[in-house]
């Protein structure tokens, strides 16, 4: 064998080692960014700062990968996607936003992910944000979706792909067995393409029933987990889905068995589409997260009705689909507290001044132990000249010796059982006299966990369940 195409093979089984080879021999070196976010089983990538010199050893390394099971690659040319609130405002003006990558660019990198979706059987998890993509790069990337043999998840979170793009990506994923997520965060998306998913939905529907059907036959039970098919899907902040995409969604999980989470926070949703989804949950019993928070069109109780409905179905629910952060605003616009400053005076060396910042915990050393025993029986500093005063440094001396004869009578085993009544004899040490004085306190245990449980009646159960 040829010693080049010995050693392309060898590098394709690691990105990292091809992409330096490939930087070899153009005659440049390896991007620290690159190095610095790749690991053995993903690469995550912030493309903004990427210069175009340095984008085909990078592309290329990508197209012929065969090892990567998750793909990031981010812009974040949109003011600032990973900023929120006052700090967007902030940094506007002291970092410069980062231009949006070229079209030629763009088109190359979508061709490459496709080169890597047709020949990779590891690949699991893709992520496009923030791109700008054409509808001929849109067209490479749906290929490559269409031939992919094992990728999970797809996300094109603020990518303005808008209803027609949607349209087509659905279209090439209706029938693939591994996609199980997709997420469309702010992809310019409307009603119509609340309707385009809905469609999805009831397509996979229908093969999924025919399915169950077949294994369901000579009284065997059909595995409804384990069936190919969308599990979750996010739209959020698409405000002009509606209550016309909100009803559209309705009619589809009304009868829909495998669907666990929808998403459709900021969906621009009123309490009549609230009461369309309120109403399919009343047959739908799989589905367990229907997140419609921040839409504030929904009345308050509409939206707690929703989400106990949610709630009690996901009693039972794997672990895997959990509700996504919600962040409020008031946490947005929350500040870092300022220091206070107290000038004294000037001097020679210049002003005096002294920070007053927020109380921070005292630092406990390994060696000492901080209980709460001892805590509680600290004496109460009493002013200069009354009887029983005692300096500070007496005052820490007796309060040392306390607490080792607190520690020693306080570390008794005691062995209490079940339904007796037991009398538990304590000895306190005085603050203000030197002899010791005994304290008794009764301890009494009247019933078991069990008993008070079973008297627990049904609507506090049910409360409890939400």
């Amino acid at each position: 064998m040829i010693e080049s195409v010995k050693l392309r093979r060898q590098c394709m089984l690691d990105f990292y080692s091809h992409y330096e080879h490939l930087c070899e021999l153009q005659g440049s070196l390896p991007l620290k960014a690159v190095k610095a976010n790749v690991t053995r089983d993903g690469i995550d990538l912030i493309v903004d700062h990427i210069k175009a010199t340095d984008w085909a050893p990078l592309l290329n390394a990508l197209r012929h990968n065969k090892t990567l099971t998750s793909i990031r690659i981010r812009s974040l040319h949109q003011h600032g996607l990973e900023e929120s609130g006052v700090e967007r405002y902030k940094t506007h003006f002291r970092r410069r936003i980062p231009a949006p990558l070229p079209k030629d660019l763009t088109g190359q990198l979508c061709k490459a992910v496709k080169g890597c979706l047709s020949i990779s059987d590891v690949l699991k998890h893709l992520e496009l944000q923030g791109l700008l993509l054409r509808e001929r790069d849109l067209a490479l990337l749906i290929k490559g979706l269409a031939t992919a043999s094992s990728l999970e998840s797809v996300s094109l979170a603020y990518c303005p792909i808008g209803d027609g793009g949607l349209e087509k990506i659905c279209q090439s994923i209706k029938n693939t067995a591994t996609i199980r997520f997709v997420n469309f965060t702010a992809c310019s998306l409307t009603w119509r393409g609340a309707e385009h998913i809905a469609n999805l939905l009831k397509h996979q529907a229908i093969r999924r029933h025919g399915q169950a059907w077949a294994e369901s036959l000579r009284y065997r039970r059909p595995d409804l987990e384990y069936m190919t098919g969308l599990r979750r899907i996010t739209l959020n902040c698409n405000m002009l889905i509606g209550d016309r995409g909100a009803s559209a969604f309705a009619d589809c999980l009304g009868e829909d068995l495998w669907l666990k989470a929808l998403d459709l926070q900021q969906c621009g949703i009123s309490d009549e589409g609230a009461r369309s989804l309120l109403d399919a949950l009343q047959t739908n019993t799989t589905l367990v997260v229907l997140d419609v928070r921040k839409n504030p069109l929904i009345g308050h109780v509409l939206m707690k009705k929703i989400i106990e409905r949610v709630l009690k179905n996901g009693n039972s629910a794997d672990s895997e689909y959990k509700w996504l952060i919600s962040p409020s605003s008031k946490d947005a616009l929350k500040t870092k507290p300022k220091k206070r400053t107290i000038v004294l005076g000037n001097g020679r060396r210049g002003k005096a001044t002294i920070r007053i910042g927020l109380s921070s915990k005292k630092s406990v050393s390994p060696g000492k132990k901080n209980s709460p025993v001892r805590e509680s029986y600290s004496p109460k500093p009493l002013p200069p000249g009354t009887k029983g005063f005692l300096p500070w440094r007496t005052a820490e001396r007796a309060k040392r010796c306390r607490g080792r004869a607190v520690d020693c009578a306080g570390e008794l085993p005691l062995k209490i059982q079940s339904g007796v009544p037991v009398k538990v004899t304590l000895e306190h040490a005085s603050t203000s006299e030197t002899e010791d004085t005994e304290d008794v306190e009764d301890v009494i245990q009247q019933t078991d966990l069990s008993k008070s449980l079973d008297k627990t009646d049904v609507a506090q159960y049910q409360q409890l369940q939400v």
